[in-house]
């Protein structure tokens, strides 16, 4: 936890608005007040909190997130309990590192990274190329059969983003749902996982089937 004493006004100002009651819309209203404000951002992520930690990833300069700081805020998240660091890493991804052609580099190159949050966004941002309606890159075949290969051995972090990714595979191609839906019988990952009413589970055979429904493919 980063000193308060060493902090400045205007981070120990926004600091005083974050507690226990504030949302994650609360956080994206201050952001669109603040605008980029890189060495702010740096400072509040010195604090070491959670929700703390999540607005700065919103009012950084996409620009200097270098190799470097990536690694540095990959380490400091470590610090923080699994969901809670699988959020504040999905949240840079999503805010910060789909948005420049340098940033999403570094996420292709992520494949085989020793970090697992790093192996997180890039099978995570691989499965967002088909679930937002990007025209995705003709590496289907691929990633399937590296999934198959891998999953079973992969953290849950990495897992999960897999998971994800096969299920949309499944959803988008045809070609292989059946291969997608037969990975999620032959894992069992997420068969016995209790969701919310509404929500799409996580198990590929249902997944699959839910989403392309909606969808009528």
């Amino acid at each position: 936890m980063g000193s308060i004493s060493k902090l400045s006004p205007k981070t120990k100002t926004i600091l005083h608005q974050i507690d226990s009651k504030t949302k994650l819309g609360d956080l994206r209203k201050m952001a669109k007040d603040i605008k980029k404000d890189h060495q702010l951002a740096l400072e509040l992520w010195s604090t070491g909190a959670f929700f703390p930690r999540l607005l700065p990833i919103l009012i950084m300069d996409t620009k200097l997130l270098s190799e470097a700081l990536l690694a540095s805020l990959d380490k400091d998240m470590q610090a923080h309990i699994f969901d809670n660091r699988n959020q504040l890493m999905d949240w840079l991804m999503t805010n910060q590192l789909t948005k420049s052609k340098s940033t999403i580099a570094l996420i292709e190159s992520w494949e085989n990274s020793s970090s697992a949050l790093q192996r997180r966004v890039y099978w995570y941002y691989q499965g967002r190329l088909r679930w937002t309606g990007q025209t995705p890159p003709d590496n289907t075949a691929e990633l399937l059969s590296k999934i198959e290969s891998k999953i079973i051995d992969e953290e849950p972090e990495v897992q999960w983003a897999m998971n994800f990714t096969a299920g949309w595979l499944g959803v988008f191609d045809k070609k292989y749902r059946r291969r997608c839906v037969d990975l999620g019988e032959e894992t069992g990952l997420y068969k016995d996982e209790v969701v919310s009413k509404g929500c799409t589970p996580n198990y590929l055979p249902a997944f699959i089937s839910i989403e392309a429904g909606k969808r009528n493919l």
